[in-house]
Formats: structure tokens, sequence, C-alpha cells
């Protein structure tokens, strides 16, 4: 399966988790933009605190049908279950393929979420807090049938700042200065003290 890969670090960031799946046996797959608007959204209600993906705090489910969904503009009836879901996040930001291998697979049972072969598609955002850090990184899995979940009304995605999520077939969609921060916090990386956390289901 080809993904549209631009200058989106979430869709560079799914061709990662594609060309690591291919290597070890599975499939690749679809690229789903209202799932990954909802990857967005899921990162947004942990609003900046990173310590609390460090104690394994998620949304609530109901979230995804009462407040995710409708800030898309995903049609509620066409949600289909998480399968699995990896997030993490850090004070720096990094490119994607540091972020895939220095925050988002630390710990095995990531591995073991991004490799899982009853994936069908998979949606991923990245996003400072108010243009700024920490930085999270997000991917959501369904094993639901492609092209007939998480359906965008209208085929587009609601934007949301800041943040970037896949499949926008656009450079960052709603992004605020993320090439910025990483150009500024370049030149910092020696004196920043790293927080990083990874949590899955």
């Amino acid at each position: 399966m080809t993904v549209n890969v631009t200058n989106n670090p979430a869709d560079q960031l799914v061709a990662i988790v594609n060309r690591n799946r291919t290597a070890h046996k599975a499939s690749s797959l679809g690229n789903n933009p209202g799932l990954a608007c909802i990857a967005l959204q899921y990162i947004k209600a942990y609003e900046g605190n990173c310590d609390d993906v460090g104690k394994s705090k998620k949304p609530a489910d109901s979230e995804f049908a009462d407040t995710f969904a409708p800030k898309c503009g995903v049609e509620v009836a066409t949600l289909a279950p998480i399968t699995g879901r990896v997030i993490g996040c850090q004070s720096e930001y990094v490119n994607p393929e540091r972020a895939y291998t220095e925050i988002l697979t630390i710990k095995s049972r990531s591995l073991d979420i991004i490799y899982n072969t009853t994936y069908t598609e998979v949606g991923a955002a990245v996003s400072g807090s108010d243009g700024g850090g920490p930085y999270f990184w997000c991917l959501l899995f369904s094993n639901a049938k492609a092209n007939s979940s998480f359906i965008l009304e209208g085929g587009t995605a609601k934007l949301t700042n800041p943040g970037c999520f896949s499949g926008a077939h656009d450079e960052c969609n709603g992004a605020y200065g993320l090439e910025q921060h990483l150009n500024i916090l370049s030149i910092f990386a020696g004196i920043l003290v790293v927080i990083c956390y990874t949590i899955w289901v």
C-alpha cells in the first residue's frame, strides 16, 4: 500500500510504521485521515501534561464519539473500535524517525502493537502545546474495514490548531512552528532535559 509522504511529519511517521511492519512480515496499513484527526484530538485531551502519559492516563472512551469525532467532522456512525494505541511525549521536538525509535518504540509492548497483524488502518498525529513543547506523538490503530470507517463529512477533516495529522495530503495540516521550534531547540539541545514516556493498550 502506497502512502502519500509529504512534509507533514505525521505522514512521514506512517511511512516509517509501514516500512517497519513490512520488514517484519506484516502488511502495510491504510493511512486514514479521520482516524488521524482523532489521534490529534486524543493528544489535545492531555492538555500538554506529559506526566499524565507516564502515569498511563488516557481519555475516556466516550470522548471519541462525544468530543473527538465532532471536532474532526468524522461521522459518528462510522466510528470503529480503536484496537491499538501508542502515544509518547518529550520536551523537545525531534524528526519522525527519531520519534519512532526514541519515543514510541522504547518499550517492547509498543512494538507488539505496531506489528500486530490484525490491524488494517492507522492514523498518526503530532502536536506541541500552544506551538511549543512538550511534543506529543500518537498512533491509533483499527482493524475496521478500509474505506468504511472514520469517514469525514464532506471528505475533509476540520482543521484544529496546533498540530499535524496524517492523510491530510498537505505539508503540515494545522501545524504551528514545529520546524521553527526544531531549529531553535537544536541550538540548545545540549542543555535540555528530556522527559519521555510511552503508554500502550
